[in-house]
């Protein structure tokens, strides 16, 4: 699956902001889980929690993705029916991917998903750095 991770530019922008979120369920003494909470549940539910992750778009590129570890829907205090998308805290640097701004999240096809980008090579470069070789077309 993929989505655009509104909010953050970075894969550091993101880590942040899970060790934000995880820190602040310990305090209000819940379980410190990474989720996402979307408005549609996905369809192919086995699919995703078979080894699926979830691809996260930063500045136009697909750029990271962390693991499904459970799919959750629930319906709010509103009546309205949402899902959580419960997700491993680990970050996977992927090998960067060009992506068209779209609304909600895509189910990507396997084959057309990114490589992770295991020595981090790419990785290591400043992110401002990174975006520009990106938007010329060299990352």
């Amino acid at each position: 699956m993929v989505k655009l991770c509104v909010g953050c530019s970075s894969i550091e922008d993101l880590a942040a902001w899970v060790d934000f979120r995880l820190a602040e369920l310990r305090l209000a003494g819940e379980k410190p889980e990474q989720y996402h909470i979307t408005r549609m549940v996905p369809k192919k539910i086995d699919e995703l929690l078979d080894g699926g992750s979830l691809y996260w778009v930063m500045k136009g590129n697909i750029q990271c993705r962390q693991k499904f570890l459970d799919i959750r829907p629930f319906t709010d205090e509103e009546g309205i029916h949402r899902c959580k998308l419960v997700l491993d805290d680990k970050i996977i640097p992927t090998e960067w991917q060009p992506r068209r701004a779209f609304q909600g999240w895509r189910y990507l096809k396997i084959d057309e998903a990114p490589k992770d980008d295991l020595n981090g090579s790419k990785n290591r470069l400043p992110p401002a750095l990174r975006q520009e070789l990106a938007d010329l077309g060299l990352l």
